[in-house]
């Protein structure tokens, strides 16, 4: 008798959820967060880097609700998400128990190294119900998050 193994050949659905003042990337703060928009680094970079390997969607808010909306709406659409929540990530107990409640594995991402900046930075209510955090590579952030949920 033989048997064979059954391979779910299902492309991993991430879901990459960007908060407040990111949709400024690539004008605001160039110092910090670099001169490249989000939109061209996902175009450019990051899905060319994952093709075939992985689908990715993203969505940006500035709105704390739509965020908690969105990570809600993720429940059995996608397999993984990444998240940069900017100052959220030092505020919003209630995006923490979203990412409880749904219970899929998410990446806690930054753009600068948060322990290097105001001491108000240090604190994350996100990182303890991440699977990880990701700081301080840049863009390059999201790919290593990306990465991770792919592991």
């Amino acid at each position: 008798m033989y048997f064979c193994k059954i391979i779910n050949l299902r492309t991993m659905r991430i879901l990459i959820i960007n908060g407040p003042n990111l949709n400024l990337l690539g004008t605001r703060e160039p110092s910090i967060y670099g001169d490249n928009s989000f939109e061209n680094y996902l175009a450019t970079t990051l899905r060319p880097h994952f093709e075939g390997r992985c689908e990715l969607d993203y969505a940006q808010s500035n709105v704390e609700g739509e965020i908690i909306n969105t990570l809600h709406s993720a429940i059995g659409r996608y397999d993984g998400v990444v998240i940069n929540a900017g100052a959220y990530t030092h505020t919003s107990i209630a995006i923490a128990d979203a990412i409880k409640a749904i219970a899929l594995p998410v990446v806690e991402v930054h753009i600068s190294n948060v322990c290097k900046r105001e001491e108000f930075r240090h604190t994350s209510f996100l990182t303890p119900v991440c699977v990880g955090a990701i700081m301080g590579f840049g863009m390059d952030s999201y790919r290593l998050g990306v990465e991770s949920l792919l592991k």
